[in-house]
Parts: C-alpha cells; sequence; structure tokens
C-alpha cells in the first residue's frame, strides 16, 4: 500500500495506522505523520482539514515555531499540543553546524548521540506524555509532526506503534519511509543553501542526504536509552510517559480494530 499521501507543499506526509498488529489492526485513516505546515498551501491546509484532523501534536521547539509559524485552515478548531520550555541556548543542530566540519560521518555521529537523549529529555517527555494522554481521549484524526517530521516524530510513532502492538519489523520499516530519495532530491539545494547561510560553508550532497535522512539504528539508540534507563519501551511508556493500563487501553481502543 502507498502510505505517502499526494501533498506537496507539506513535506513527508503518511499515515501510520493500518499495520497489523499482533491478531488485531491497526486503524486506517486515525494516525497521520508529516513535516511542519509553514510552507503549506491553502489547497492542501483544505485537504489536510477533510482527512479530519483534530489533534495535533508539534514537537518543535518554541525558536522553530517562531522562525517557521504553521499555517492553519480557515475556521481552525482543531486540538494543539506543544510547549515553551525555555531554550537551552542556541538550537544544538544550528550550534553543531556552526562548529563541527559538515561531512556525512560527522552528521551520522551528531544523530546517533542525538538519538541517545532524544527520549528523556524534558521537552520531549512532556510532549509524548500528552500526546498519550489526549490521543485516547480524542475523536477524528490526530497528526504527529515537528520541523522534517523524522527523529522526534520518528521515536513518538514508533511508541505508539509499540503499544498497538506493531512488529519491530514494521515499526522500522515506517520510520525509514522518511528516506524518499524524490524528497531528498526537490528539497536538498534549499537545505544546502540554508546550512551554506548559517555556517558560511556548502555542505557536500552526501552530507545532505545524511543530514535529511534517517538509519534504523538511530532508532535502536533510542530503544537502547529506554531499555538501560527504564528496562524497556514499556517501562518507559509507564514510569516516563505516564501511560498505565488504563490509558494503554484507551488508546488500543482508539487506535486497533
Amino acid at each position: 500500500m502507498t502510505r505517502k499521501l499526494p501533498f506537496s507543499t507539506i513535506e513527508n506526509l503518511r499515515d501510520f495506522g493500518d499495520y497489523a498488529a499482533g491478531h488485531r489492526q491497526m486503524r486506517k485513516g486515525v494516525l497521520f505523520r508529516s513535516a511542519h505546515q509553514a510552507e503549506a498551501s491553502e489547497e492542501e491546509l483544505e485537504a489536510l482539514k477533510a482527512l479530519g484532523v483534530r489533534l495535533i501534536v508539534d514537537l518543535r521547539r518554541p525558536g522553530e515555531r517562531e522562525r517557521s509559524p504553521s499555517k492553519r485552515w480557515k475556521d481552525f478548531d482543531a486540538e494543539v499540543i506543544e510547549n515553551n520550555h525555555p531554550e537551552d541556548g542556541d538550537d544544538p543542530w544550528q550550534t553543531f553546524m556552526k562548529h563541527s566540519e559538515i561531512t556525512s560521518e560527522s552528521m551520522r555521529q551528531y544523530m546517533l548521540k542525538y538519538y541517545d537523549h532524544a527520549p528523556h529529555e524534558a521537552r520531549h517527555v512532556d510532549l509524548y506524555t500528552r500526546w498519550f494522554q489526549r490521543l485516547g481521549e480524542t475523536q477524528g484524526a490526530t497528526l504527529v509532526h515537528c520541523a522534517a517530521g523524522k527523529d522526534r516524530t520518528g521515536i513518538l510513532c514508533a511508541l505508539t506503534h509499540h503499544i498497538a502492538g506493531v512488529h519491530h519489523d514494521d515499526i522500522v520499516a515506517d520510520y525509514l519511509l522518511t528516506n524518499d530519495e524524490d524528497r531528498f532530491a526537490r528539497r536538498m539545494p534549499l537545505f544546502a543553501a540554508h546550512v551554506e547561510e548559517l555556517t558560511g560553508r556548502r555542505p557536500s550532497d552526501d552530507a545532505m542526504r545524511t543530514t535529511m535522512g534517517v538509519e534504523a539504528e538511530y532508532l535502536d539508540r533510542a530503544f537502547e536509552a529506554m531499555r538501560r534507563e527504564n528496562g524497556g519501551l514499556d517501562g518507559y511508556l509507564k514510569d516516563v510517559l505516564g501511560v498505565d493500563e488504563a490509558r494503554r487501553a484507551a488508546i488500543e481502543k482508539r487506535i486497533l480494530l
């Protein structure tokens, strides 16, 4: 099946439901994930509205939201989950790019370290907790997004899949759908120009492809952090995000057939 929706001004938009989940099946048309909507056309905003989206979690930092404010459809009244945790200095990605060598390997090492810490970062814990609080209670479709819809979004979607009972192989396969070569080719020149403006250096195509993509090992590093600190994904969900048996049952009822 084709999971990617035919949107061009909202990047990386796809349905992450409709997977086999043990002896059950995830619902289709309930769980969507994407990049930000700062460049969305009016037509695609209306198309997003037509999907029935009633809950949005914006995983971006306050500074990211200020630089690229979300566009909304006419008469927008969906619930939005975001937070305004104080910025810990400059954006860490921008700081890294400014002060480090920009190569494919340096970017890969940055991402591996990022995933080591991302599950337990206070901002993410707050947003992930609130997502799971509301997921089992809200009606209509939902949308998870960050800036590119790959890292923060990828971890949260993977955890949602885990609750549903999706097989690990399918969790990873869905995560890797971000690696869209057509999107890379379309966005890479713009992204490289942004990096050059930020750093004064023009990055190579290989470095940009690594920056824009994901690897299975990244997600494995996040899962390993949960195992190391909380005994596993279930321990992380319960002890860090507050997903107890009652909340888990409500989520399963919401996203499973």
